[in-house]
């Protein structure tokens, strides 16, 4: 099961979220999401844990306690939902349908 870990401290670290988890059972991961252009923390991540049972129980005893002096917010980790893409990033604020093309070079010289 992937589990959400919100509020963290801005100091915590992939081993301490491990060790957090480790005490409710087998941890496959445990990642703190970083900023990219800082290398700072965002103030949350993810832990992996293979049993279902074991992963719900640590979600029940660690939610809402305190960790390195922040209450953690602590759930079941929903998908992230994908936005439909327009092309190239443009999207149209209307329902208007696009102009149409005119030929190539049918107005040049």
């Amino acid at each position: 099961m992937d589990i959400y870990v919100g509020n963290l401290a801005y100091k915590s670290t992939d081993d301490d979220l491990r060790s957090l988890f480790a005490q409710y059972g087998e941890v496959t991961s445990a990642r703190v999401v970083t900023d990219r252009a800082t290398g700072r923390s965002k103030g949350f991540g993810f832990v992996e844990m293979p049993d279902e049972a074991a992963a719900q129980a640590a979600i029940d005893a660690i939610n809402g306690n305190d960790f390195q002096g922040r209450p953690l917010r602590v759930n079941k980790s929903q998908p992230k939902p994908r936005e439909e893409r327009g092309h190239g990033g443009f999207h149209r604020r209307d329902d208007r349908p696009p102009r149409p093309r005119r030929e190539e070079n049918a107005d040049r010289w």
